[in-house]
């Protein structure tokens, strides 16, 4: 905790101040052009890996960068992607995946999560990824292609909100599919056929 409140005191310090004219249009408005799905995992940042300023992306982090798909009712990630899209506007929404992902990884090697009933419940929103994957060897190979498979089946679940369904309707939103990799710092942009990469940056 010392930490934190270190980093808030250098914050206030050093980078408010830089940047006190863009904190203080932020004030007074909420623009941001995307909406990043990511995980949940601490080593991935997404205003790091897109060098990103405040107010540009707006951000749902979830264990596994899942997506539950829209069921009626309220829960705390359907009502942030209908904010972001009906409300906030936004023109992008990118589901990021990375690697050596906990989540993941706990799917693909077989983990015994008895433990942990409430993630072993949430992993099931990766059951669609997971079939996809079956017929791997364990490993990293297998863990890589979950995590692949995991984008494009969230992006596809990310198709059963009404806010989004209708923003693609009426061509208002394009989504996107990444995987990050944490050792190198690459970033792949996943192609729409599900059969390729594309790189960002090599």
């Amino acid at each position: 905790m010392p930490d934190l409140a270190d980093g808030v005191a250098r914050f206030q310090q050093d980078v408010f101040p830089a940047k006190a004219d863009l904190f203080a249009r932020l004030a007074a408005q909420h623009t941001p052009h995307t909406l990043f799905i990511g995980c949940s995992d601490a080593r991935v940042v997404p205003e790091l890996i897109t060098q990103g300023e405040p107010g540009e992306l707006f951000v749902i982090r979830t264990a596994g960068n899942l997506v539950p798909a829209y069921t009626p009712g309220a829960n705390g990630v359907t009502a942030g992607i209908e904010y972001a899209v009906s409300v906030l506007g936004v023109s992008d929404i990118v589901v990021c995946g990375h690697s050596a992902c906990g989540a993941m990884t706990a799917l693909a090697e077989g983990h015994d999560l008895t433990g942990a009933p409430t993630v072993a419940e949430w992993l099931r929103h990766a059951d669609a990824a997971v079939a996809r994957t079956a017929g791997l060897t364990a490993g990293p190979g297998k863990v890589g292609a979950l995590v692949r498979q995991n984008v494009y089946a969230q992006l596809t679940n990310l198709t059963t909100h009404p806010c989004v369904a209708r923003a693609l309707a009426e061509k208002k939103v394009t989504l996107h599919g990444w995987v990050f990799d944490i050792a190198t710092g690459r970033v792949e942009a996943l192609d729409g056929t599900g059969t390729g990469t594309l790189p960002l940056a090599s």
